[in-house]
């Protein structure tokens, strides 16, 4: 039996990614399974050198996803950032580890991009993500506001 792996996603995994950005009590809510939207939205990932849509492939299965994003920034001497979003983990598969093996490699492509920080947002309501990344060393150093348009 393989190890699961981290690899860039292709539009085939598109379904899956979907499908795991849906199943939760938020994701139920905002998202369309279906919609030609994302399609559009993951070729613009894809143009894009500063993102990488990952997911977490067990033998020919999608079970985790996550986007890393590379920001420039001017502030902290021009210090690059990575920032971590859209990290899902199939219900059936929770609490086997794949949460560390995902965010450990996206630390690790962080530094290997010449990032100084990564940061990540998540709504207040997952408890259970917060004390997640606070296990793994991530600080709630900062408030966040979003507007949606």
């Amino acid at each position: 039996m393989s190890e699961p792996t981290i690899r860039r996603a292709v539009l085939a995994d598109l379904p899956a990614i979907v499908a795991l950005l849906a199943d939760d009590a938020l994701g139920k809510t905002r998202e369309a399974p279906g919609d030609p939207c994302y399609a559009e939205a993951f070729a613009a990932i894809e143009r894009d050198a500063n993102q990488f849509l990952a997911v977490v492939d067990d033998g020919g299965a999608v079970v985790g996803c996550f986007q890393l994003s590379f920001i420039p920034g001017l502030s902290l001497k021009g210090m690059w950032r990575g920032q971590i979003e859209s990290v899902r983990i199939a219900a059936s598969r929770r609490g086997q580890g794949l949460g560390h093996l995902m965010i450990g490699w996206a630390i690790d492509e962080s530094r290997r991009r010449g990032c100084g920080l990564v940061q990540l947002t998540m709504n207040k309501s997952r408890q259970d993500s917060h004390r997640f990344y606070e296990s793994l060393g991530f600080e709630a150093t900062h408030e966040g506001f979003k507007l949606v348009l």
